[in-house]
């Protein structure tokens, strides 16, 4: 079973809403044009918007406009705004001019103001850096720190996922410093959108390794955390040829899972954070590091895979009780035999 997409209905009637409530509130502010007929401009914008923000329409522009310098990646995001503001009031102007629901010619319904591409540009700047803010940190961490949900230690049980960069130290030695972190940067982008179709959030870094975690019965669901290595397997693959042309290599990786109890809570004072206490954080990390020992590419506990509903096409080999460094008992392993290819 594949993953949910994540962009689905929900996302389009919110970028819908969320542009028409901005087109409003444009219509209420300056008096120029009833509300409704604003909300109507705001809608047609602000999906175009949302789109490109969340990349589902020009991706090809935004990942290039991403390799620029800093000021050349403004100009450009500025001007593809600029143009996706006068399409969407092209299109907003032409639905209310054949509705007949303004008297204006075509051409001065369809064009923009100057005032209106300013405002568009204002709150385009500011959905953008909560969005990026949010990618920043992880939809789920974002909201929480919002809301505070956190600010006491809460106890719950969650799904943990740590994947790391199979060969890190000889690729560094073999690219260099920058090139290597040109290919680790690349490498933790690719598992972004595959861990946010499966629902889950990448919650830290660690040098090579990424943390991804879900609340336990989210991630059990569907088998969403084990869904989710063959979507990422599935997304490198894909684009094998631009790996191999840009570092020579398609990377390859690691993946340990685990679930069990964690005490959760916002830590610190200028930066925040919500970080993971408990011996299920540790246990994972052992994990991680005995798929090195064992030359494992999966490794799964037997304390999650006893939840789970292995989907077809995955199939593991018990390597029965494994006695781990900090752990007063041992605890059961599942190496993976089959469910990832190569493309």
């Amino acid at each position: 079973m594949r993953c949910a997409v994540r962009f689905g209905p929900l996302f389009w009637t919110g970028a819908v809403l969320f542009g028409a409530g901005a087109g409003a509130l444009y219509g209420l502010i300056f008096g120029t044009v009833h509300p409704a007929i604003s909300a109507i401009y705001g809608a047609c914008t602000g999906t175009l918007l949302l789109a490109f923000e969340r990349r589902l329409i020009l991706s090809g522009i935004q990942a290039r406009l991403r390799r620029l310098s800093t000021p050349l990646y403004l100009a450009g995001s500025v001007a593809a705004y600029l143009a996706l503001i006068v399409l969407g009031n092209a299109v907003a102007g032409s639905l209310i001019w054949n509705a007949g629901l303004l008297p204006e010619t075509l051409v001065d319904l369809m064009l923009p103001s100057t005032r209106v591409v300013l405002y568009s540009l204002a709150v385009s700047a500011v959905a953008g850096f909560v969005l990026r803010m949010r990618d920043l940190i992880g939809t789920e961490m974002f909201v929480n720190l919002l809301i505070g949900r956190y600010h006491r230690p809460v106890s719950e049980e969650r799904v943990f996922l740590f994947i790391d960069l199979v060969g890190s130290t000889s690729l560094a030695e073999d690219l260099g410093d920058m090139r290597f972190q040109a290919l680790l940067g690349d490498f933790m982008a690719a598992l972004a959108e595959p861990v946010r179709r499966c629902r889950g959030s990448i919650d830290d870094y660690i040098g090579d390794m990424a943390m991804v975690t879900w609340p336990l019965e989210r991630g059990v669901r569907d088998a969403r955390c084990l869904n989710v290595i063959r979507a990422i397997r599935e997304q490198i693959d894909r684009d094998a040829a631009t790996w191999q042309a840009r570092f020579g290599i398609t990377p390859d990786f690691r993946v340990a899972l685990h679930c069990g109890p964690v005490v959760t809570a916002d830590v610190g004072v200028e930066k925040h954070k919500i970080a993971y206490f408990g011996d299920t954080v540790n246990t994972t990390s052992r994990l991680e590091a005995l798929c090195r020992e064992l030359g494992e590419t999966v490794l799964v506990s037997s304390d999650l895979l006893s939840r789970l509903k292995v989907p077809p096409g995955f199939a593991f080999e018990d390597l029965g009780l494994r006695a781990l460094r900090g752990r007063d008992q041992p605890l059961g392993l599942f190496a993976l035999r089959s469910g990832l290819r190569r493309a």
